[in-house]
């Protein structure tokens, strides 16, 4: 009965995935967040319990992706959709079987992030290197950083910072950078934690601390930021250990 338990949250994982990508194809992107981060929370959760229960499986492997392609594939996607159509003004006007609409070529490129998502997820099932740490930017964190754009939008109240976002080229830019980085050559450090003492994990504690402190201070702004530091200080760690 237990080696069912991480399977079932994996599945609630997905669960929410499903109830987000309703939510952002509404553009209701606040509550599409709400499930993102519940979806990533069950994530985080399912591999904690393989690995305690000692029930890990490929199946639970394969499982996982296949909830994380639609929690952090599908959805990221859509809501970048939603923000380049928000930045982009204008388009053509077309008829659909006698329902007008306007189309604008510009949002599809949202999707790129989920077809980088895509291959990121592919290429990690098959991958026996990524077992302690990553190689490029996993796919929650980069849905974390794409999903924190609308937050910042709504909560932050900052004309600058939304002027900024609404940027098409902003978006554009920031998009062709997640693609990249999912699939970059890149060590990343895992927030896998096989015991709780400080010697073993000083690095991963110091990076959760001051993740809260910037969490507290800035509040959603900090979430690109983390992100971004997540992966310089990745770097700088990787480049120490030779």
């Amino acid at each position: 009965m237990k080696k069912h338990i991480p399977n079932f949250i994996t599945l609630l994982n997905l669960f929410c995935g499903c109830i987000a990508v309703v939510f952002a194809v509404m553009n209701r992107l606040e509550l599409a967040a709400i499930f993102v981060f519940l979806g990533i929370l069950f994530d985080f959760f399912d591999g904690l319990a393989a690995r305690l229960l000692k029930v890990q499986s490929e199946m639970g492997v394969q499982l996982d992706s296949l909830a994380d392609m639609v929690t952090s594939g599908v959805v990221p996607g859509i809501v970048m959709f939603q923000l380049l159509n928000m930045a982009q003004k204008g388009g053509w006007n077309l008829d659909f079987f006698g329902m007008h609409t306007e189309v604008t070529l510009l949002p599809l490129f949202g999707f790129l992030i989920t077809l980088a998502s895509a291959y990121r997820l592919a290429n990690f099932n098959v991958d026996e290197n990524q077992v302690s740490s990553f190689v490029g930017l996993p796919t929650p964190a980069n849905t974390l950083m794409i999903l924190s754009l609308p937050l910042i939008l709504m909560y932050q109240n900052n004309e600058t910072l939304n002027d900024l976002i609404l940027n098409q080229w902003f978006l554009l830019g920031l998009t062709v950078l997640s693609a990249y980085l999912l699939n970059a050559p890149i060590a990343l450090f895992a927030l896998k934690f096989k015991s709780w003492g400080f010697k073993e994990n000083g690095f991963k504690y110091l990076f959760l601390i001051g993740s809260l402190v910037l969490l507290v201070t800035l509040k959603f702004l900090a979430i690109p930021i983390i992100i971004l530091l997540y992966v310089i200080t990745s770097m700088v760690k990787e480049r120490m250990a030779y």
